[in-house]
């Protein structure tokens, strides 16, 4: 009798054990699973800058995703995952005008359980060869001197600078499969606006890598409305074309009012529009001036647009550059708030909301060296569809939130 009573918690142990592990291999057995298809394309951006000046084979390169990548209801790649991959060739800048080059491939991709699965993608990147730049000083120093001609065979070209935030397509190398149970369901009232701040670069690049301008706006509009609002409110494209600039340079003097600003970079290229609205009494000295790139986000098909605004209020000379730049006013808030409230006079306006920076911006530099403060807010502005347009102003405002 005493032997049953201390064998009945044994037994009841043993009993309770049974169905556990049943049950736990039933709810394995039924979990669903989700296959990631061979040659599945993930839009990537390089996670840090890298050049031909420094690179070497076999140096190990980060990637990050760009955005959360969804099978069944299930995120299957989130947002901010990192990817592997390496430099396989890197050329320096060589004689003859010849630019510099850097080879890069990826190897692997973090998903969502963890795991890894490999990846498919290589891409060469040149830097500009300056060859023709060569050829023609050749010529006008034969037409001088013959004996120095030569001299500009040693003229070489530019290396080749990758910059974080270039953007990069793979493929996976072949079928990946994922248990459900290992994966979160996908966020499906995730807002665009919100998402890309919190991936977006809190500032923007110049063409070797160092950080500038903070990105202190963002549009919602369509790329014919917002060239249309600016135009209205009195803003101005800013040329390009270098033969342009050197003549209206040389005949317009101080009333230059398309005068080029620098090249600054967003995603791995430079801005898709450069405004400026000139101080009429000082028309090449102080300036309000922005730069804006197109992000590939929408709100209900309608573009997000990223900027970065400055005002420029002289001109001086910086002798460690040797070189004329603007000076800006280093609160950048207020220019943020004077492109809203100049804008606003066209009537055009829908909607107005500051967001919070992912990454905190309070004080920093611009690419050339000058001081600028912020509260940390990008403005979002939401333009008024044109006559036409098949969004709404109250669908667009809704999907924003």
């Amino acid at each position: 009798m005493s032997r049953a009573v201390r064998a009945t918690p044994l037994l009841y142990s043993l009993l309770l054990l049974i169905p556990s592990t049943a049950c736990g291999q039933e709810s394995v057995a039924n979990a669903e699973q989700v296959v990631i298809p061979r040659n599945t394309p993930l839009k990537l951006q390089f996670a840090n800058t890298i050049s031909s000046a420094t690179a070497r084979e076999g140096d190990r390169v980060e990637f990050v995703v760009e955005k959360d990548v969804t099978a069944r209801g299930f995120t299957i790649v989130k947002a901010g995952a990192t990817a592997q991959g390496s430099v396989v060739a890197v050329k320096r800048k060589r004689l003859l005008g010849l630019g510099g080059g850097v080879s890069v491939k990826l190897d692997s991709l973090e998903i969502a359980d963890g795991e890894r699965v490999d990846l498919i993608a290589q891409q060469k990147f040149k830097g500009h060869s300056h060859t023709l730049r060569m050829g023609l000083a050749m010529a006008a120093a034969s037409a001088i001197y013959l004996p120095a001609a030569p001299v500009f065979l040693l003229l070489r070209g530019r290396d080749s600078t990758v910059l974080k935030g270039t953007e990069i397509t793979a493929y996976t190398k072949g079928d990946a499969t994922l248990s459900t149970a290992n994966l979160q369901k996908a966020r499906m009232d995730v807002a665009e606006v919100p998402e890309m701040v919190r991936m977006l670069p809190p500032r923007a690049l110049n063409g070797e890598g160092r950080e500038g301008d903070m990105l202190n706006l963002i549009f919602v509009a369509r790329e014919d409305d917002l060239q249309r609002v600016f135009a209205e409110a009195g803003w101005v494209k800013v040329e390009k074309s270098k033969p342009q600039i050197i003549w209206h340079l040389l005949v317009q003097r101080e009333h230059y009012a398309k005068l080029p600003m620098d090249r600054l970079y967003v995603f791995g290229r430079a801005q898709d529009y450069s405004y400026a609205l000139p101080d009429p009494n000082f028309i090449v000295s102080r300036r309000h001036h922005l730069r804006i790139w197109k992000t590939d986000r929408t709100v209900d098909g309608v573009p997000l647009w990223v900027g970065a605004a400055t005002h420029d209020v002289a001109i001086e000379f910086v002798t460690k550059k040797f070189w004329v730049f603007h000076r800006i006013d280093p609160n950048v808030d207020a220019e943020r708030d004077f492109i809203a409230e100049n804008l606003s006079e066209t009537q055009k306006l829908m909607r107005q909301e500051y967001v919070r920076c992912a990454e905190p911006v309070t004080g920093a530099e611009t690419a050339t060296g000058q001081a600028f403060y912020s509260d940390n807010r990008m403005l979002l502005i939401g333009l008024n569809p044109g006559v036409g347009s098949t969004a709404s102003a109250g669908m667009l405002v809704g999907k924003m939130q």
